[in-house]
C-alpha cells in the first residue's frame, strides 16, 4: 500500500522568503532593473517548485522522500532506528521547523517535516515495530 505524506509549509520559512525575494523584485521592477527582475522571478519559481513538490512515500518497505528536481532519497524502513522530533534549521528536505528526524543504517538520518506526523510514523511503524520513537 503506497501512502503520501505532504509536508507541512511553516510561515517561519514561507514568510521570511516571500517577503524578501518579494520586496528585492518590488525594488528591481521600480528601478527597471529587468536583468534583476528575471534573476529574482527565476529565484521565486524555484522556491515556489520546492514548496510544491516537498513529499514523503511509504511505498512497499522503502520511504522515498522528494524535494523539486534536487532531492530523492530511497530509505530501507527496515533500517529505521529511531524518529525524533527536531525543530534544526539546518537545510533538509522540510519546509517546516516543526521537523522529524529520521535516523536510519548506522550513522544516516533524514530530516523531514510532515503535516501528518503521527499518521507518518504510525505508517513507518507498521511496517517496522522496532522503531523506537520520542
Amino acid at each position: 500500500m503506497k501512502q503520501t505524506f505532504r509536508s507541512k509549509i511553516g510561515p517561519e520559512i514561507a514568510i521570511p522568503i516571500g517577503l524578501i525575494l518579494g520586496g528585492v523584485l518590488v525594488f528591481m521592477l521600480i528601478l527597471g532593473a529587468w536583468l534583476g527582475v528575471a534573476v529574482i522571478a527565476i529565484v521565486l519559481a524555484f522556491a515556489i517548485h520546492l514548496f510544491a513538490t516537498t513529499y514523503y512515500t511509504i511505498d512497499g518497505a522503502e520511504l522515498k522522500v522528494r524535494s523539486g528536481f534536487l532531492i530523492h532519497i530511497t530509505i530501507n524502513i527496515s533500517t529505521i532506528t529511531k524518529i525524533v522530533p527536531t525543530r534544526s534549521i539546518l537545510s533538509a528536505p522540510a519546509v517546516s521547523l516543526d521537523r522529524l528526524e529520521v535516523f536510519y543504517n548506522k550513522y544516516d538520518s533524514v530530516v523531514v517535516s510532515p503535516k501528518d506526523k503521527d499518521g507518518f510514523i504510525a505508517g513507518l511503524k507498521d511496517i517496522n515495530e522496532k522503531i523506537v520513537t520520542v
